[in-house]
């Protein structure tokens, strides 16, 4: 997995990049298939925001999230990504299809 971190008009520190890989490790854990991340932190006036591209394979994800504080922020942003991979991970397993087969083969 490549993670890209960039910032603007504020400057990554060291301490972000590491908050950021931490919270992106639990997305890999969820799903092996990730290809690139490209994070974007932008600070404007009271508003921190916090974006994230990922791409996996046969689909792109984007999420972002402002809050008041940068690492309140990246928190929420990668609950909102988990829930996507967690969906475009049981899109690609196709378990609704297998409940309609199930109940085929016992109405059969």
């Amino acid at each position: 997995m490549n993670l890209n971190v960039s910032g603007h008009h504020v400057e990554v520190t060291s301490a972000i990049r590491d908050y950021v890989v931490g919270k992106m490790q639990r997305i890999e854990r969820h799903f092996d298939l990730v290809i690139d991340v490209d994070v974007i932190l932008t600070v404007e006036k009271l508003k921190q925001k916090a974006e994230v591209n990922v791409h996996v394979s046969g689909r792109n994800i984007y999420c972002e999230c402002d809050d008041a504080n940068m690492y309140a922020a990246i928190d929420i942003l990668v609950d909102k990504l988990d829930r996507q991979i967690i969906k475009h991970k049981r899109k690609l397993r196709g378990y609704s299809h297998d409940a309609l087969k199930r109940r085929e083969e016992v109405e059969a």
